[in-house]
């Protein structure tokens, strides 16, 4: 007589179910291994969310952010002590001892393109497992104008974390390309600025922090549409751009603060190949950024521009840099791939060449390896070594005015 099997959790016998799992002393039936995976995933969705109680130190941001960029210790530093203060503030917000009310410090960025300030961002945002969303200002408009409306950087926020509000209102904001909403002028005007300073007075509300109704799928507000209200209050904003041309602005003002006796003095001790580090506020002011934008973002920063040694480490160093990531990929398919160092010196070399910084690496040395990755999965090879004439060659068969304007 065959013995009848059953599920140990529901004690259901195999003719009751559609599906009985053996295991080594037991079975499962598929409806409690359906339930079973929602506990596990639910589970897991309480653990992915951030814990104020178990907050890393400054130290201990940095610590991160330095296996994943290279250099720019200024801009680790400060957005590290930065994060740790606005989570640190959360804390004590949900403290009972909160006589001291505790002002948000939003972040401002500012450094050439591919300097890193998008993957600093990125990298603090995923150590600290919040949600975060990069938003470019360049399509932002004043409301009623063709574009997009601010409160669109908040329905992103809302997609990412899952329409989750209390979770979307602990989030970290990268707002890109700030400089580009910059004011177009001192002189008033016949015609609004409605990319410019429209979109500057647009933020405020948000930046500040205040109740914002929020259209969850984005695109524009409409009366019969169904809003979700956020609280910005705690929103981490950081904004970031490459403010071209501010060396000048920078240059002019430490120029006018040298004077009298000790001029020569003063002038010897400014580095004149990185004016970028003694960025300051009024900087962004003549820049064309309103008062009160600058106001509201408190903690400034700058990204040195990368050099030599900076884009070569970039290549190999980091967990993910973009060397490791073709080896893994060529690993995958059984093949050993290698570079010639010399064939690195040359990536870089055309990095700086046409001035692509560390984004632009990346469209180079796929550039590079397109062809060996069409082949090399056909081919019965176990090794694969990249050589400095086939890279060159490479190279010159491609535009190279189109990694340019990739970038």
């Amino acid at each position: 007589m065959a013995i009848s099997r059953k599920c140990s959790f529901c004690g259901r016998s195999e003719r009751d179910v559609k599906l009985l799992i053996a295991g080594q002393s037991g079975f499962i039936c598929d409806d409690c291994a359906r339930q079973a995976n929602e506990v596990v995933m639910e589970n897991m969705r309480h653990q992915s969310s951030f814990d104020l109680e178990v907050l890393p130190t400054p130290k201990q941001i940095k610590a991160h952010l330095d296996q994943y960029v290279i250099g720019q210790d200024e801009a680790k530093i400060t957005m590290s002590v930065a994060v740790y203060n606005h989570y640190k503030r959360l804390r004590h917000l949900n403290s009972y001892n909160n006589e001291v009310e505790l002002d948000k410090s939003n972040i401002i960025m500012v450094g050439s393109t591919g300097t890193g300030k998008t993957l600093l961002a990125r990298t603090i945002a995923k150590l600290l497992v919040v949600p975060f969303t990069i938003v470019d200002a360049t399509v932002l408009t004043e409301a009623g104008y063709v574009g997009e409306d601010i409160e669109s950087i908040l329905s992103r926020l809302l997609q990412v974390a899952n329409y989750d509000v209390a979770k979307a209102e602990r989030g970290i904001v990268f707002i890109d390309e700030i400089d580009k909403i910059a004011r177009k002028g001192d002189n008033p005007s016949i015609t609004r600025d409605v990319s410019g300073e429209g979109v500057q007075q647009g933020l405020l509300k948000l930046l500040e922090g205040s109740k914002i109704n929020v259209p969850p799928y984005g695109g524009r507000k409409h009366p019969e549409q169904k809003f979700i209200e956020v609280d910005t209050s705690n929103i981490l904003f950081i904004c970031g751009g490459a403010f071209d041309g501010i060396e000048k602005r920078i240059a002019q003002r430490l120029n006018t603060k040298v004077v009298g006796f000790s001029a020569q003095s003063e002038a010897a001790k400014i580095d004149k190949n990185n004016l970028m580090q003694y960025v300051s506020p009024m900087d962004l002011r003549s820049f064309g950024l309103i008062p009160e934008i600058i106001g509201r973002m408190p903690v400034l920063t700058y990204l040195k521009p990368l050099d030599r040694d900076a884009l070569r480490n970039i290549l190999t160093k980091p967990k993910n840099s973009i060397i490791k990531q073709y080896i893994k990929m060529f690993e995958i398919d059984g093949i050993k791939l290698t570079f010639e160092d010399s064939v690195l010196d040359y990536i870089v070399d055309i990095a700086i060449e046409f001035k692509l910084g560390a984004r632009g690496l990346r469209s180079i040395v796929e550039q590079i390896m397109t062809e060996k990755m069409f082949e090399a999965p056909s081919q019965k090879i176990k090794t694969l070594k990249i050589t400095l004439d086939y890279a060159k060659s490479k190279l010159q068969k491609a535009n190279l005015t189109i990694l340019k304007d990739k970038n």
